[in-house]
């Protein structure tokens, strides 16, 4: 399998307040652990910055506004208590949306077999009209849209297993047909969305999980919830917001994954993806914040992408 890892030198430049678990350090522990030998066959790709048209394939210019001309020439501005500004955020962002789009791109056009992105700020909770939860343009689901409209894939399915609900790719997914979101999390969590009988003009299917619940519950709502609605979907091509957060050592949370839980899961939808669109596949970083675990846990998804 030939694989992407899609990144841009100016997601390191998005600094958060001291103290934040959403640092910069995030993406120098994953790209460390995937400059290790048995990765020496990744691709590795600079993206280029997208342009404010891309984000308005998803977002408002209000909300676009609303974040970059409020990018400090200095030090910090809050859109939210968890959700921060710096001078080289405005840039970071558009390196995140550039690198998922180009990605897709590249897994389109045959040039790689599938892709991850290591990019931040993530994008998961920033809704059409608003930034939240550390995020401030939804990376995945900008993707989605984009592979709608560059690439004519009528059917495009978003998997996210961020320890927490996506909120804004839901709110994406239930204004347009022709996608799909199915996310496995644990509820009751922040932001406190992903219910069981959630509808939209797109299909959705959330496999919440309580407080405590391992790699079985994890695997069972997969294969129970999750995968047989994917499959009936037929997608044309498969994105992933593979978030880390739920391994048993991440601080934010309570559940308690696993790295080969995280491997598990990319082979399965690798699988489908193989199955349904080509192997046509692309992950986009969203959480994971205890940097002792994280660059394992980014490690066993990446050798499931290469398998």
């Amino acid at each position: 399998m030939s694989t992407g890892l899609f990144y841009h030198s100016d997601c390191q430049n998005h600094i958060t307040p001291e103290g934040h678990p959403e640092a910069a350090a995030r993406l120098s522990v994953i790209m460390d652990r995937l400059s290790q030998p048995e990765f020496s066959a990744l691709k590795k790709i600079e993206a280029t910055c997208a342009d404010e048209d891309r984000l308005a394939l998803v977002h408002s210019n209000a909300h676009i506004r609303n974040v970059l001309d409020q990018v400090p020439e200095e030090g910090h501005f809050s859109l939210d208590a968890d959700t921060h500004l710096s001078p080289g955020s405005g840039r970071a962002a558009l390196g995140a949306v550039g690198a998922i789009c180009q990605a897709i791109d590249f897994v389109m056009e045959g040039r790689l077999d599938n892709a991850f992105c290591a990019v931040r700020p993530p994008g998961h909770h920033a809704e059409p009209d608003k930034a939240m939860g550390f995020c401030l343009f939804n990376n995945v689901a900008i993707g989605a849209i984009y592979a709608r409209q560059r690439h004519f894939c009528h059917r495009v399915a978003i998997i996210d297993f961020d320890v927490h609900h996506g909120n804004g790719t839901q709110a994406v997914v239930e204004r347009n047909k022709g996608l799909f979101y199915g996310s496995v999390h644990q509820s009751p969590l922040y932001p406190g969305t992903g219910h069981l009988q959630d509808q939209g003009q797109g299909i959705i299917v959330n496999a919440p999980l309580a407080a405590g619940s391992g790699g079985r519950a994890f695997r069972l709502s997969c294969e129970g919830r999750i995968f047989p609605a994917l499959k009936e979907f037929d997608p044309d091509f498969i994105l992933l917001s593979a978030g880390f957060d739920g391994h048993k050592q991440d601080s934010l949370a309570d559940l308690n994954l696993s790295e080969d839980d995280f491997f598990w899961i990319t082979h399965e939808i690798k699988q489908i993806a193989e199955k349904h669109c080509k192997g046509r596949l692309v992950s986009c970083l969203e959480g994971g914040y205890n940097l002792n675990v994280l660059g394992e846990c980014a490690a066993a998804h990446v050798s499931a992408l290469m398998r």
